[in-house]
């Protein structure tokens, strides 16, 4: 259930994170109202996870669930650039989180 918790924490993660873009620095009321209500549920959603999860393995899968999610929604939503060199590095942030997940206790 832990990790269920964590998924969708990590999940509001990116959901946050792309309405804060929407947001214009929180000058349009419903984008920011929507980042406000994704920031709350994420964090509450990783409390949740870290009750049995070690702090180490949760936080490092959360935010990286965030920056995973953050740089295919940019690139999918924004147009940003899709290189070589990003798309190498997130398959290293993604290598990295399944083996923070192999290796949990």
């Amino acid at each position: 259930m832990a990790w269920i918790l964590l998924i969708l924490a990590g999940c509001f993660e990116v959901a946050w994170a792309v309405g804060l873009k929407y947001s214009h620095g929180f000058s349009r009321f419903w984008p920011s109202t929507f980042t406000i209500i994704g920031m709350v549920a994420s964090v509450w959603l990783l409390a949740l996870a870290m009750r049995t999860l070690p702090l180490g393995t949760a936080y490092a899968i959360w935010t990286g669930i965030g920056a995973i999610g953050s740089f295919v929604l940019g690139i999918v939503l924004f147009g940003e650039a899709l290189s070589a060199a990003r798309l190498g590095s997130a398959v290293l942030i993604f290598a990295g989180l399944i083996g923070l997940k192999l290796s949990a206790a």
